[in-house]
């Protein structure tokens, strides 16, 4: 695979950091980011997998992690590099890609906050398949592969979890093979993608599904495994037909049963 992406492009911030408001520090990163150094107080803590941890696994967690903030577009770590150790992303979002020969991205998923980055690569001692970069100012903490290991192998529940965060890894790259493989046509791709969103990220508005949608046509494309101009068109045809509107970075699901018709289902 090819490794030209080592610098990253910076670009105008798209996705919206999590609601921080409860969050009662005056200390800020320098990226604007309120500094999160201990997990057990911790006011983000959701249900994923290293926010759920057990007291004394949270507690050994918070002694070997090192937590680094990054402004949009960086590179953690690279397709083919080495793998040193787990990223856990604490606050932010980044994108795992890889890269043809010919220079062609596909985006594989986006990781949000609570998630691991690299811990396959680190498990199996193989270099890493995929490189991460960040989509927006992120915080990130790093977790040495000697220390990983140790952690998982002296608490019984963070191995548990760390196991099924890699099965649904594994499920997750099963959906997009799926998507790809038995999806007849762009059009259905990107039919599918946005039902998936409107699933994970939508709020009912007057009976319509109102969402943010924080990539550019470009990033969908390599969503999709296809171009930008081939996705520009299609959400355009899709507002022609009444199907979406869109303004910005918000997009309505105007006629959720005819987009089901778009996906297939």
């Amino acid at each position: 695979m090819a490794s030209s992406a080592a610098t990253a492009t910076v670009r105008s911030t798209r996705l919206p950091l999590q609601t921080l408001t409860h969050f009662e520090t005056k200390e800020t990163s320098p990226y604007g980011l309120p500094i999160v150094d201990d997990c057990m107080q911790c006011k983000l803590r959701g249900t994923s997998f290293f926010c759920s941890l057990s007291a004394p696994a949270m507690r050994a967690l918070d002694e070997i992690k090192h937590t680094t903030s990054y402004p949009e577009g960086a590179v953690v770590f690279m397709e083919g590099q080495a793998a040193r150790g787990v990223y856990i992303v604490c606050q932010g979002s980044a994108k795992l890609s890889t890269t043809s020969s010919d220079g062609k991205t596909f985006i594989l998923k986006i990781a949000r906050a609570g998630e691991a980055l690299g811990a396959h690569a680190v498990m199996t001692e193989t270099p890493h398949e995929v490189t991460v970069e960040t989509l927006q100012p992120s915080q990130l903490a790093f977790i040495p592969r000697r220390d990983y290991l140790a952690f998982l192998k002296e608490h019984g529940d963070a191995c548990l979890q760390a196991a099924q965060h890699l099965s649904r890894d594994c499920q997750s790259a099963y959906d997009v093979i799926r998507s790809i493989g038995l999806s007849h046509s762009v059009s259905e791709k990107l039919a599918r993608l946005l039902l998936q969103w409107s699933n994970d990220a939508s709020r009912s508005v007057n009976g319509t599904l109102r969402m943010t949608v924080t990539l550019t046509h470009e990033e969908i494309a390599q969503l999709l495994g296809s171009s930008r101009e081939t996705v520009t068109r299609l959400l355009s045809d899709f507002k022609k037909q009444g199907v979406i509107e869109q303004s910005g970075a918000t997009l309505v699901i105007r006629n959720k049963p005819a987009l089901d018709k778009l996906a297939g289902q």
